[in-house]
């Protein structure tokens, strides 16, 4: 006997299943955009990890498209701890930023040299557009923390590791209510999303 020819609803059928198998494989794919931050003193690629950090990562990549950081500073450099900008502009004005995002800082991520991670006030689901690079392995950062909640880590350097260890070495002073701001600015010219991601340094 000759084998049957597939029915138009068995070609269906098979189709679906494909459709269904590839959407499967494109939602466990990874959620790695990678932004690049160009400062006065160089370049820095952050790889973002919104699989572990969706709400964090979606808040930055607002940031990000809406051309927020541009014209910021980092504010905040201790060498031996973590570089924290994005929140002023040179005249140590804080801009307008959007809703506080939920905390994530239960997510596995840890607060590693040159992870990148959001900064906050005393209240855990206050941060909003400041961020930081972590320049040692601070696992004081981590959930639980000191404060029950932590820090969330939300990506990582891959590139420009060299432009973050140059920062964190800045000759810094007390200005105002400013503890720890560079004496010469560290400005940020522009941040954006990455059409052709770069690999990362292994």
């Amino acid at each position: 006997m000759q084998a049957s020819q597939p029915t138009l609803f068995g070609k269906l059928m098979s189709l679906f299943a494909g459709m269904a198998l590839s959407g499967a494989a494109l939602a466990a794919a990874p959620a790695t955009p990678q932004v690049e931050i160009k400062t006065t003193m160089g370049d820095i690629v952050v790889e973002l990890n919104g699989d572990k950090a969706p709400k964090t990562v979606d808040n930055f990549i607002t940031y990000v498209k809406a051309g927020f950081y541009k014209g910021t500073i980092f504010h905040r450099v201790i060498d031996g701890f973590m570089i924290q900008g994005g929140g002023f502009d040179e005249k140590l004005v804080q801009k307008k930023t959007n809703k506080p995002v939920p905390i994530e800082s239960q997510n596995g991520l840890t607060n590693n040299t040159y992870t990148i991670a959001m900064a906050r006030t005393g209240d855990p689901n206050s941060a909003t557009s400041q961020f930081f690079i972590n320049v040692a392995d601070n696992d004081a950062l981590n959930y639980p923390g000191r404060d029950g909640f932590g820090y969330t880590v939300f990506g990582k350097v891959v590139k420009g590791q060299e432009v973050v260890d140059r920062i964190k070495a800045v000759l810094v002073d007390d200005k105002g209510s400013f503890q720890n701001i560079p004496v010469v600015p560290v400005v940020i010219k522009s941040a954006t999303i990455l059409k052709t991601p770069i690999a990362p340094k292994q």
